[in-house]
């Protein structure tokens, strides 16, 4: 059995387990394990040996430090708001 016939075999056991197992459906799931093999095959191949360039290293900036605070005023209290005016209708 070719590296293709395992492809398109594992491609359509995967759709007829997604489909919930069903009966009667092989030939559209072997069609579009098919397919989908041919497109994997027609992909450009990604490089697995090289390993990607080393991003330039850039120095990190220092994380924003709260200052403390110089007041020791309790806060003013929020004043209360004025009742909604009754809509013209």
């Amino acid at each position: 059995m070719s590296t293709d016939e395992k492809r398109i075999r594992e491609f359509a056991y995967q759709i007829w387990e997604s489909e919930g197992r069903p009966e009667g459906e092989e030939a559209r799931h072997w069609e579009m394990a098919r397919k989908l093999a041919e497109a994997e095959a027609l992909a450009p191949k990604k490089p697995t040996a090289a390993k990607p360039a080393a991003k330039p290293k850039v120095a990190a900036k220092p994380a924003a430090v709260p200052k403390p605070a110089t007041s020791t005023k309790p806060a003013a209290e929020k004043k209360p708001r004025a009742p909604r005016k009754p809509s013209a209708s």
